[in-house]
C-alpha cells in the first residue's frame, strides 16, 4: 500500500505540472482581406474577393461571417479609411460561392467619378482586423456593345468587322468542342484578321468594347453575340513563274519555278490555251505531242488542294524541232 501511495502521489504530481495558467479565450477574428478586386462591365460594378477561412490566430473559421462593402468618394486631403468609411454607401451583403464572395451594383450613380471601394469582415464576436486593400475605380459612363459582326474567309485567315464607339476592343475566341472562350486580340479599331485558323474548321467568336481608366483598371462593355464562321479556301495559288520552253528531240521541254503554297496539288500545262496535262508538284514537262516546225504557245497555271487554280502564266512562244 505505500508503495502504490508513492506512485500515484508521482502520477499526479507530474500532471499538475502540466496544466499551467489558463489560456485566454480565442479572439475569432477574420484575417483581412488582400485580394478585393472591382471593375466595371457595361453598367454595373463587379467587387469580389475571397472570404478569410482563418482567424488572426491562426484558427479555422466555424460560424459564418459578417461582410461588410463600403463604396464613395476619398475626402480631400489624406486619406483617412475611418473618414471614408462614415460618409461612404453601404452595398450590403454579397453573393458568396465556395469562398468567394461577389457585389454587382449600379455605376450610374458614380459615373465620372474616381470610387473607393473596401470591405472587412467581422467574426463571431463582432471583431473585424480592418479594411482590406483600398480599391480606386474610375467609373464611366457604360460603353456600347459591340455590333454586326461579320466574317469573311480571306487569304491569311478570317477577317471579322463590327459596329462599335469604342476606342479598344477585345475579341475571345473558342475552337468547335471546346467549352470556353480565349483572349485572342486587342485592337484598337473595329476589324482584325486572325490569321490563325484552318479551312473547313468552324471558329467561333465574341467581342468586347473596352476603355483604359487608370494605369491598371479598364472599364468593360458586355459581351457581343456569338459569331460563327467556317473559312472556305478560294483563293488560287500563286501563278507559275520563269516558264522557260526549250526544243529537244522529237519534243518541247518546259521548266519553270516551285511554287511556295504549303496546299500546292500541282500544275496544269496548256498548249495555245487548250490544256495538255494536269501533272503533280514536279515543276516540268515534256511534250511529244508535237508537229515539227508548227509554232506553239506555251503557258502552265498552278492549281492547290482545294481545286482552285490561278491564272496561266504568260505565254512562252516556241517553234517545234
Amino acid at each position: 500500500m505505500k508503495r502504490l501511495a508513492l506512485v500515484l502521489a508521482a502520477v499526479f504530481g507530474c500532471g499538475c505540472g502540466y496544466v499551467g495558467e489558463p489560456l485566454p479565450p480565442l479572439l475569432n477574428v477574420p484575417q483581412r482581406v488582400n485580394d478585393l478586386a472591382a471593375y466595371q462591365i457595361g453598367s454595373k460594378i463587379i467587387l469580389q474577393f475571397s472570404v478569410p477561412r482563418l482567424t488572426t490566430e491562426g484558427a479555422v473559421i466555424k460560424r459564418p461571417v459578417r461582410l461588410e462593402a463600403r463604396g464613395g468618394s476619398a475626402p480631400a486631403g489624406a486619406f483617412d479609411a475611418d473618414a471614408w468609411a462614415s460618409e461612404a454607401t453601404d452595398l450590403g451583403q454579397p453573393v458568396v460561392e465556395e469562398g468567394h464572395a461577389r457585389y454587382e451594383i449600379a455605376a450610374a450613380p458614380w459615373a465620372g467619378k474616381d470610387i473607393v471601394f473596401a470591405v472587412q469582415v467581422y467574426g463571431a464576436h463582432g471583431r473585424a482586423a480592418g479594411w482590406s486593400n483600398i480599391v480606386v475605380l474610375p467609373v464611366v459612363h457604360p460603353l456600347a456593345v459591340p455590333t454586326g459582326i461579320e466574317g469573311t474567309s480571306v487569304a491569311e485567315g478570317v477577317r471579322l468587322t463590327w459596329k462599335g464607339t469604342a476606342t479598344s476592343y477585345r475579341i475571345f475566341r473558342r475552337l468547335e468542342g471546346e467549352k470556353t472562350f480565349s483572349p485572342a486580340a486587342d485592337v484598337d479599331k473595329p476589324e482584325w484578321v486572325d490569321t490563325a485558323t484552318e479551312y473547313g474548321k468552324p471558329y467561333h467568336y465574341e467581342i468586347q468594347a473596352f476603355q483604359k481608366t487608370g494605369e491598371k483598371t479598364e472599364a468593360l462593355s458586355e459581351i457581343s453575340p456569338e459569331y460563327s464562321i467556317t473559312p472556305k479556301d478560294t483563293f488560287p495559288p500563286a501563278v507559275p513563274a520563269g516558264l522557260t520552253v526549250v526544243p529537244s528531240t522529237a519534243s518541247v521541254e518546259l521548266v519553270w519555278d516551285r511554287n511556295t503554297e504549303s496546299d500546292l496539288a500541282g500544275y496544269r500545262v496548256y498548249r495555245d490555251s487548250k490544256m495538255i496535262a494536269d501533272i503533280g508538284e514536279t515543276p516540268s514537262y515534256s511534250d511529244h505531242a508535237i508537229q515539227s516546225g508548227k509554232v506553239y504557245h506555251y503557258s502552265v497555271s498552278s492549281v492547290d488542294q482545294s481545286g482552285n487554280e490561278s491564272k496561266p502564266c504568260e505565254a512562252v512562244e516556241i517553234a517545234a524541232p
